[in-house]
């Protein structure tokens, strides 16, 4: 027992495992001084005895829950991509040697880390992860119903939106070549994808309430290509803006800037990053497009802005431009309290 009691470290790295996890202490030079297993229950106490200290573990499941717990301890907590610790596992792989890897990787003066959210945060992701989920159901749902009628020689128009008033006519049509049983399984599919949908509904509606309740998020729908689903993604993925130096810094971590590939003084630039969030880049990226296609340009630069890009790259480079534009702004709104997006018109423009 006395083994596990709490030394005088400077950094403690965590390994997170479901039941157990192990525990490594380093000093101020990185000389390892302790190395413990807890279980899920005693973890806590362990931590609630040690003398403050930077406390680092990797980004997993319930690695925010357990960040939260120990910060509200006195500790200074950092979270850590996988891909970040995987460099300084020495040798062999276990669970110690991983723990070890942790806590040198977090005294690093240029490693990244993970913001640690609070628990509404958290919650609010878990409602776009399930949109998300129901929503790439609903597609392959779609796709299989829209194979089965091919096989039987019907063919429908593309795009969901008329799918679902072909699949009635295709379904009430007695002169086409469906079979009886291929037409009882598509009306059970069919039913099934009406059960989706008002699931999709359902949660959609509990984001848009979040959206409109929140003062941030309502500040940053201000925005043109960002709505409700864009904005409440934003505030459970940012997090705290601090985190971010520079407006540049968020697209950077969206991944909407060149990836690089350059070596002895030739700068190689390639196709966007897509580092970070794909999910909140996608609504991103979705909302610039928008904002491409119907955006007033009488009444916002922003427009005359992309206009002006469209006539020397692809329309897409102009979409991918104007998304890392707007993750721009959105780094302003969020760092600036009580600031909205304000739309000028082309004169006031400053060339």
């Amino acid at each position: 027992m006395m083994r596990n009691q709490p030394r005088d470290c400077a950094v403690f790295g965590v390994d997170i495992g479901k039941t157990v996890f192990h525990v490594v202490g380093l000093d101020a030079a990185g000389a390892v001084l302790q190395k413990a297993k807890f279980r899920r229950d005693t973890l806590l106490q362990f931590f609630e005895r040690a003398r403050p200290a930077l406390v680092a573990m990797e980004a997993c499941p319930g690695s925010q829950w357990l960040a939260r717990k120990i910060g509200l301890l006195g500790h200074e907590v950092r979270i850590i991509p996988a891909q970040f610790v995987k460099p300084y596992v020495k040798s062999h792989k276990n669970d110690v040697i991983d723990a070890e890897a942790i806590a040198e990787a977090a005294t690093r003066p240029t490693m990244r880390f993970v913001g640690v959210k609070e628990a509404h945060q958290v919650d609010l992701q878990m409602l776009h992860r399930v949109r998300g989920r129901l929503v790439a159901s609903r597609t392959k749902l779609i796709c299989q119903m829209r194979a089965y009628c091919l096989e039987h020689g019907v063919a429908m128009r593309p795009g969901a939106g008329v799918f679902k008033i072909d699949i009635l006519r295709v379904l009430d049509d007695e002169d086409n070549d469906l079979t009886d049983r291929a037409r009882l399984v598509l009306r059970e599919l069919h039913a099934e994808l009406i059960e989706l949908e008002s699931r999709i509904r359902t949660v959609s509606t509990e984001i848009k309430n979040i959206a409109d309740a929140d003062e941030t998020a309502r500040r940053l729908m201000t925005i043109p290509g960002i709505g409700a689903l864009g904005a409440t993604a934003i505030l459970a993925a940012v997090g705290d803006p601090r985190r971010f130096k520079k407006a540049r810094d968020i697209p950077a971590w969206l991944g909407l800037v060149p990836q690089q590939h350059s070596t002895g003084g030739k700068q190689k630039l390639l196709g966007i990053a897509k580092r970070g969030s794909n999910y909140l880049r996608t609504l991103i990226v979705h909302g610039a497009r928008s904002v491409f296609m119907h955006l007033d340009r009488s009444k916002d630069r922003l427009g005359v802005w992309a206009d002006q890009l469209r006539g020397r790259m692809h329309a897409n480079k102009v979409v991918v431009a104007l998304a890392a534009k707007i993750a721009r702004i959105v780094w302003v709104i969020l760092s600036t309290p009580g600031a909205t997006y304000e739309r000028r018109p082309p004169k006031a423009a400053i060339v």
